[in-house]
């Protein structure tokens, strides 16, 4: 079981940091990275259409492999899995089955069911790669955020790590073209304290007008 504590979201954003140090010994169940990843996908994306995929990594062999892939970065080892976000190009795919969705749960009649579909469908197959590139981009941006917060809040440690070959992740995990390896995070529990960072005074980087 995890070691969860009752905290407020602002405490856990002020006591996530990023962890480099992991116990290898400590494993986290398959069913709480699942329960996290639940949590997760609660994100809000564009459109709904929730343009993210995850591949978990847990084997200790293939660790090893993608420790290599990444620039040979300890916690890709250590760390009890990696879960590596992928954003989805073709997020327009999801459109009937997001929406229909909605529709079976209750949450919208057919006519809006339809007026969201028909305006997906209008956009989202028509603007450029690059644009739907940058989409995904973001909303696996707010997945991964939301992931680490989770995991925190239920006692556990990350690390996102961007620092990897991503055509050789490709190669390796057999992604398909229609998604594009964003992240890796690793997940476990911090063998060392995390290296304590300071942030740009608000009162340089925002303004009120």
């Amino acid at each position: 079981m995890s070691p969860k504590t009752d905290q407020s979201v602002s405490t856990v954003i002020r006591e996530r940091h990023s962890v480099r140090k992991y116990d290898a010994n400590y494993k986290i169940a398959r069913e709480e990275i699942e329960d996290i990843l639940n949590g997760a996908i609660l994100a809000p994306s564009s459109s709904n259409l929730q343009p993210w995929r995850f591949i978990i990594i847990d084997n200790e062999e293939v660790k090893k492999e993608l420790r290599l892939i990444a620039n040979n970065q300890e916690p890709i080892e250590t760390s009890s899995a990696v879960i590596a976000v992928l954003g989805d190009k073709e997020m327009y795919m999801n459109i009937e089955k997001v929406y229909r969705s909605g529709y079976e749960a209750g949450f919208m009649d057919e006519e809006n069911v339809n007026r969201l579909m028909h305006n997906a469908n209008s956009l989202y197959p028509n603007i450029s790669e690059e644009v739907r590139k940058n989409i995904a981009s973001f909303d696996a941006g707010l997945v991964s955020m939301q992931l680490m917060l989770i995991a925190k809040e239920k006692g556990y440690d990350t690390v996102p790590m961007g620092g990897f070959d991503k055509v050789k992740f490709i190669e390796r995990f057999n992604v398909s073209e229609r998604y594009m390896p964003m992240v890796l995070i690793a997940i476990g529990k911090a063998a060392a304290p995390p290296f304590k960072t300071t942030r740009i005074p608000l009162k340089d980087i925002a303004e009120f007008i």
